[in-house]
């Protein structure tokens, strides 16, 4: 039996909402995949650390694209980040994907990023992104509803998780915001709970 994936209802709820159910939702793309065991949540109002803050193409992109889309960005010219748009709740946001547990395509990924270790294939959101091939030409995939690729999506939770809430990582603005959702005891996340060390310029 083939699980059924997320549909766009699931991300037209309030971000931090959305962002702790991901943990442990699987991510499929295009021949790869891995749970979700770490995410970041950033709010489109009220929230200085979210791109739309100081972004007119981030407002834009909220504006224009449905919910469940691939957010796309280049990190300080180094890494590609991976994030999905959350709109038609109480608070529209992005979700930064900041970890995975692989399970398939694993070879690929190894490959991909010159590791072999399964713990450092995707411990990290610049990680998991380069591990699945991930690039600036998937801004804007939608993986929910209408127009999602073939090979590309979510797949629901199987159960009840242990899921833990922490402070995000290397922010300046809104560092006390307890935003960041871990999967309890993986050792798949870039930071464990409790680790964030405070952001110094």
């Amino acid at each position: 039996m083939v699980m059924a994936l997320l549909g766009t209802d699931f991300f037209e709820r309030d971000v931090l909402a959305v962002a702790r159910d991901l943990v442990g939702a699987e991510l499929v793309w295009q021949g790869c995949s891995g749970v979700i065991v770490e995410t970041e949540a950033y709010a489109v109002e009220g929230d200085p650390a979210c791109h739309t803050a100081s972004r007119p193409s981030a407002r834009e992109f909220v504006s224009e694209r449905p919910p469940g889309a691939a957010y796309v960005y280049f990190n300080y010219g180094m890494h590609w980040l991976f994030n999905l748009l959350v709109k038609g709740g109480e608070r529209d946001g992005l979700i930064l994907i900041r970890a995975l547990d692989p399970r398939r395509g694993i070879a690929e990924m190894q490959r991909r990023r010159g590791r072999d270790k399964i713990e450092d294939l995707c411990s990290g959101p610049g990680k998991l992104a380069l591990a699945l091939g991930i690039g600036g030409g998937h801004h804007g995939t939608p993986l929910a509803g209408r127009g999602r690729p073939a090979g590309v999506g979510l797949r629901p939770p199987a159960g009840p998780l242990d899921v833990l809430a922490d402070v995000r990582v290397g922010i300046s603005k809104a560092a006390d915001f307890p935003w960041r959702f871990l999967l309890a005891g993986s050792p798949h996340v870039s930071v464990p709970h409790g680790r964030v060390k405070p952001w110094k310029a």
